[in-house]
């Protein structure tokens, strides 16, 4: 059974001499790995559209439970990232993210929207690394069942708060006054940050990167965003950790 479908490349392991396996993100399957046979071959058609982190049109086959590409056409390779390391490493600490709350036969088209958009962002220089990084982070928590409450104090009640902190375990924000250990780990925020949060949560996708913080108010975003997303998905990052030392 043949299959075309436009797909990002998360992950490339080595296989044999010639071969790869790649764990791609598709538009209408979710999470599949594929095999691409011969495509470290010099001379191969399908070498480019293959590589990691790049976003290509695949046409692929079925044989025995298993994908192998036939065909690979190049869509978007993001060539800004490839020209800095800490672009890169920031690049494929977003596939990892993607890899981890993405499966197979679960398509989510907002999921990789998200994904390309950012990495779009990222190559280009749209907006500074660490702001892309926050927007991506919450975001993706957002799509993938992950949405933090952040209207009111749960406690109390208050949309308006004074020295509102952010439970990163119960995804809620509360009032300074209400915090308490019963809600884990909190992390400050102010009233910037917390409203940078809320845009991030529920705008339309084309806006989430269009706002501006800085000094503090940006730090406690990029912190909260990282804590929030690692205390979701119950793990660590090899390319944040790599990312964090190059940048």
């Amino acid at each position: 059974m043949y299959k075309t479908t436009r797909a990002l490349v998360l992950r490339e392991t080595k296989y044999k001499e010639a071969d790869k396996i790649l764990t791609v993100l598709t538009e209408d399957e979710g999470k599949l790995t594929v095999s691409a046979r011969g495509v470290m071959r010099r001379g191969s058609r399908i070498a480019a559209a293959c590589q990691l982190l790049t976003f290509s049109e695949m046409t692929l086959f079925e044989n025995r439970g298993k994908w192998y590409v036939d065909e690979a056409l190049t869509l978007e390779q993001f060539l800004g990232l490839r020209e800095d390391i800490a672009l890169l490493s920031l690049g494929m600490y977003f596939a990892e993210l993607l890899e981890a709350v993405s499966d197979e036969d679960s398509p989510n088209p907002e999921v990789l929207r998200l994904g390309l958009n950012s990495l779009y962002a990222l190559s280009s220089g749209l907006y500074p690394p660490e702001h892309i990084k926050a927007v991506f982070e919450l975001r993706l928590m957002c799509l993938s069942g992950y949405e933090p409450v952040l209207d009111a104090c749960p406690a109390c009640g208050r949309e308006e708060m004074e020295a509102p902190v952010f439970s990163t375990v119960g995804g809620t924000v509360l009032c300074g006054k209400c915090r308490s250990g019963k809600y884990g780990e909190t992390f400050p925020l102010d009233s910037a940050s917390l409203a940078a949060m809320r845009h991030i949560s529920g705008a339309e996708s084309k806006k989430i990167f269009s706002f501006a913080l800085s000094g503090d108010a940006a730090k406690r975003l990029h912190a909260v965003c990282e804590a929030f997303a690692q205390s979701q998905l119950e793990r660590r990052f090899s390319s944040l950790d790599y990312w964090k030392s190059v940048k």
